[in-house]
C-alpha cells in the first residue's frame, strides 16, 4: 500500500463536501410561513382527515394494506413530521423575538425621546409662566392707570383751591 504524504511546501486542494449556500433570510421567512401553517384550525383538520382516511383504507378487508393495524408507517410519518415541525417553530420564535427585541428598543427609544421631549416643554411652559407673573396684566394696568388719574384729579383740584384761595399774591408779585 502506498503512503500518501502531503508536502507542506504547497497549499492543500479544496476539499468537496456538501457545502449548500442558502439566503438565512429566505429560509427564516419559509420557516415562518410553515410555523404559522403548522398552527392553524385548517392543518388539523387537513392532518385529521388525512389520519382518519388512512386508518379506514387500511382497516377495511377489500383494498391491499400497505399499512397494517399497528400503523407504524403511519406513526413514522407523524413522528418524521413532529421532528421537523419542532425545529421550525422554534426557529420562526426566535426570529419573532428578535423581532420583538428590536421593536421593544425602538419603543424605548421613541419613549425616552419623548420623556425628553415633554420634561422639556415643562420647563418651557414653567418658564412662560413666571415670565407672565412679571408680565403687567391689562386688568392691574387699568387700575393703576384708574388711581393714577383719580391722584391727578385730586392734585389738580387742590392746585385750583390753592390757586383761587391765593389770587392776590401771583398778581402782586407780577406788579413788583
Amino acid at each position: 500500500m502506498a503512503e500518501r504524504r502531503e508536502r507542506l511546501d504547497q497549499p492543500n486542494l479544496p476539499r468537496r463536501g456538501l457545502r449548500v449556500n442558502y439566503d438565512p433570510e429566505a429560509f427564516g421567512r419559509s420557516t415562518e410561513r410553515i410555523a404559522r401553517f403548522l398552527g392553524t384550525g385548517r392543518y388539523l383538520v387537513l392532518q385529521s382527515i388525512v389520519i382518519v382516511v388512512w386508518m379506514v383504507y387500511n382497516a377495511i378487508p377489500e383494498f391491499p394494506h400497505f399499512d397494517g393495524y399497528p400503523y407504524q408507517f403511519l406513526t413514522l410519518i407523524l413522528s418524521l413530521q413532529a421532528a421537523y415541525a419542532a425545529p421550525l417553530i422554534l426557529l420562526a420564535q426566535n426570529r419573532q423575538d428578535d423581532r420583538d427585541r428590536v421593536n421593544l428598543e425602538a419603543d424605548r427609544s421613541e419613549t425616552r425621546q419623548s420623556m425628553a421631549d415633554v420634561d422639556y416643554l415643562a420647563r418651557e411652559l414653567a418658564a412662560v409662566r413666571i415670565s407672565l407673573g412679571e408680565v403687567v396684566t391689562r386688568d392691574f394696568l387699568r387700575s393703576e392707570l384708574a388711581r393714577a388719574v383719580e391722584d391727578l384729579t385730586e392734585d389738580l383740584a387742590e392746585a385750583r383751591e390753592e390757586e383761587l384761595d391765593q389770587p392776590d399774591q401771583r398778581r402782586g408779585r407780577a406788579r413788583d
